[in-house]
Parts: C-alpha cells; sequence; structure tokens
C-alpha cells in the first residue's frame, strides 16, 4: 500500500472521531413506551364497568321481549324506561369524571379520551332509543346502545396499551 493510501485512510479515521459525540453504542432496537398502568381495579372504574354490565343486561332484555315485530309495527314501550334513563345519564357523568381523573393525571393514553365520547354518546344514543319511529329504528338504536355499553366495559377492562 503506498503512503498517500494510509495517509488518506488515516484521514477519514480521524475525521470520524468526534470528541462530542457520546461514547456509548445506539441501540439496536427502539425502545417502546411503557404501557400505562390499568384502572380497571379503581372504585370509580370499577364502578362504570358495574354499572354499564347492568345497562347492558337490560337493554338485552328489552331487544329479546320484542318476539320479532314487523320492521314497520310501531315502536313499543320500555318498562322503567324513566329509571333506565335516569341510570344511563348517572353513567354517562361517570364516564366524563374518568375522563377528567386520567386528564388530570396527564394519562396520554386512549382511555381518556373514549370514556369522553362514550359520554357524550350516552345521551344520543338513549334519544334515539325514544325518538324511533318504528320498530325497526327501535332495535337498531337498541344494537347501538348495547355496543355502546359493551364498549364502556371493554375499554376499560383490556390491558392498557402504550400510547401510540
Amino acid at each position: 500500500m503506498s503512503c498517500d493510501a494510509v495517509a488518506f485512510s488515516a484521514m477519514l479515521w480521524m475525521a470520524s472521531f468526534n470528541p462530542g459525540q457520546a461514547a456509548a453504542p445506539a441501540p439496536a432496537v427502539l425502545q417502546q413506551p411503557a404501557a400505562p398502568p390499568s384502572v380497571a381495579g379503581e372504585p370509580l372504574f370499577k364502578d362504570i364497568v358495574k354499572r354499564a354490565s347492568q345497562l347492558r343486561a337490560w337493554v338485552d332484555s328489552y331487544r329479546a321481549a320484542a318476539d320479532s315485530p314487523p320492521p314497520t309495527a310501531p315502536p313499543r314501550a320500555f318498562k322503567d324506561f324513566d329509571r333506565f334513563s335516569k341510570q344511563i345519564g348517572e353513567l354517562a357523568a361517570l364516564d366524563m369524571k374518568g375522563h377528567l381523573t386520567l386528564k388530570e393525571r396527564g394519562a396520554t393514553d386512549d382511555l381518556k379520551c373514549i370514556l369522553r365520547g362514550i359520554s357524550q354518546d350516552l345521551p344520543e344514543k338513549l334519544t334515539a332509543m325514544s325518538a324511533a319511529k318504528t320498530a325497526k329504528e327501535q332495535d337498531l338504536a337498541l344494537r347501538d346502545m348495547s355496543y355502546l355499553l359493551n364498549d364502556n366495559v371493554e375499554v376499560i377492562t383490556a390491558p392498557p396499551q402504550p400510547a401510540a
């Protein structure tokens, strides 16, 4: 090897050295952020799960009592609908309280936003249940309410995931 090649190699090697550069090598794999702690065992969230489960069973009993009326039949009256409506309002308030609790903690996961959305959707689904003009519309509203209540349970009881 000629002296010019050795000198050029030495120059490249010295140019690659930077005294301000960290000595530690970069990690081979990016570290994923840790999953947030589960809130499923906390009293507020346990109460939300319990109430949403009970209300879903109530909605499912409304659906089961229908005996498959013709789609254009008028909607039927719900037993204890005033009490049901009051409990939906209470659940919506608890979901908002859960949202605010997580927000105060500085939570960055999706649960905070989902609880807020559910708190806003519950009154809308309740209105759709009572505003239905046909048995088919009423059944669709009941199904939507059942899904929403099920989501309310599942988002709290599912294992937490890191923020996306």
